[in-house]
């Protein structure tokens, strides 16, 4: 397991701010997907700090609660 995802699975430890990385980790998506939600507006909610994207962990949280089982995002990927 990489170290991204290592940290991911312990945000709620420490900080509540995840990378791109580590949140399509704890959605079960491909970074790849989170990046183009991101680009046409869509998916979870996320802040810039400085040059860099971050996710907050209620955020994704919150996203995902609001997905109704069984849909398909917009991208083709499986909810």
């Amino acid at each position: 397991m990489t170290d991204y995802n290592t940290r991911a699975m312990e945000a709620r430890k420490g900080s509540p701010f995840l990378s791109t990385q580590q949140a399509a980790f704890y959605l079960s998506l491909s970074a790849r997907t989170l990046e183009k939600m991101r680009f046409n507006g869509k998916g979870p909610r996320y802040r810039k700090h400085g040059r860099y994207v971050r996710y907050h962990i209620d955020d994704l949280d919150a996203w995902s609660e609001g997905r109704e089982p069984g849909t398909h995002s917009d991208d083709g990927e499986r909810a």
